[in-house]
């Protein structure tokens, strides 16, 4: 059998943060911490936190949609975000860290644009639902040293993701 994977592109703020939540879903074949959405190739971390280059921390999902749905994805993308802040998330502020959902196909629009309308009328949030949808740009992995950061850094990771307000705003708003 000959599988056919797909791409999803997420930004919700940190990419360290975004890893692990798709990293270990049935499904997933790969979860890679970038860069996209700027105007300078091949980027570094050094100058994207300058904010000069445009570019968004992401993460790049190759799937296999046989096992996992794109509209899965998005849902878990939702969980991991703070959907109303279009600022940055949580303690990094700035564009570069704005939460943005990258559609590969007018099909991932669609999906993504639907979950969106979902989320906004569920009542959830009392502010708007902020997250922009974009198409797809150029994406560029970042250094290596920042992949699988929640594996290699666990320690570092986990008081990060504690101290950045990320894990109280997931627990506080998305879990039952």
């Amino acid at each position: 059998m000959d599988t056919q994977y797909e791409k999803a592109i997420f930004a919700g703020g940190c990419f360290w943060c975004m890893v692990h939540p798709f990293d270990e879903q049935p499904g997933v074949i790969s979860v890679i911490s970038g860069y996209t959405g700027g105007h300078v190739e091949n980027p570094t971390y050094e100058q994207v936190t300058t904010g000069t280059t445009g570019h968004t921390e992401a993460v790049e999902i190759t799937f296999d949609p046989t096992i996992l749905s794109y509209k899965d994805l998005v849902a878990t993308y939702w969980q991991q975000t703070d959907p109303t802040d279009a600022l940055g998330q949580f303690a990094d502020r700035g564009d570069s860290y704005r939460p943005v959902i990258f559609y590969m196909s007018e099909k991932q629009k669609k999906t993504a644009e639907a979950s969106k309308a979902a989320l906004q009328s569920s009542g959830r949030f009392t502010k708007p639902i902020v997250t922009k949808i974009e198409p797809a740009q150029p994406f560029y992995p970042a250094e290596e040293y920042h992949q699988d950061y929640y594996r290699k850094n666990s320690l570092h990771y986990n008081l990060y993701r504690q101290g950045s307000g990320r894990a109280k705003f997931i627990k506080d708003n998305w879990k039952k």
